[in-house]
């Protein structure tokens, strides 16, 4: 088995829980990639998916994704082009589309945009994967809970409510994130 671990706009791979998940699943033998994307610069869906797709050879149905922030909409870009399925996708405060109202933030936007504002191909995207979790706060600072609501109703799958779990980041206290790990073992 394998894991990507895809970090969010602004991110890297040695920030939050991400190291800590890494050293979980190799310690059960998994085999972890944590790429590096450009991220404010540069961070687009083309420069994004060049990367990716260094490892595509990797991608098999004993693989799983875990994407934070705009890494699970960068996950289902992956899924729509994907010519086999994988195990299962675990998204930690994901959304689609544009923020408006109080959200939005034109910056943000822009650097999402590509990545995140478009017609997915739900039904392509549900065949390449087994098992979808999504994983939404209910005081997340940059992400609405709508957005993950849109997102699983698109995937048919009930998001998992974690109070108080801020944007999952380290400064709402995840530099660890047991919860996850466990959904994650049920796959393994």
């Amino acid at each position: 088995m394998n894991a990507f671990i895809i970090h969010g706009a602004y991110g890297t791979p040695q920030e939050n829980w991400f190291p800590w998940l890494k050293s979980e699943l190799e310690d059960l033998g998994c085999k972890v990639y944590v790429p590096k994307f450009p991220t404010p610069e540069g961070q687009n869906l083309i420069n994004w998916m060049k990367i990716i797709n260094e490892y595509k050879k990797e991608f098999n149905n004993e693989t799983i994704f875990i994407g934070h922030s705009i890494g699970p909409a960068f996950i289902l870009n992956i899924l729509e082009q994907l010519d086999k399925p994988i195990r299962a996708a675990f998204f930690i405060a994901g959304f689609i589309g544009k923020f408006t109202g109080k959200w939005a933030d034109p910056q943000f936007n822009l650097i999402n945009k590509t990545i995140a504002e478009k017609t997915f191909n739900w039904q392509k995207i549900r065949h390449n994967c087994t098992s979808f979790y999504l994983f939404y706060s209910d005081n997340d600072p940059y992400v609405p809970q709508e957005k993950a609501l849109e997102l699983g109703q698109s995937l048919l799958v009930k998001p998992i409510l974690v109070k108080n779990g801020g944007h999952f980041n380290k400064d709402a206290g995840f530099s660890e994130f047991p919860l996850l790990l466990d959904y994650i073992k049920k796959e393994l």
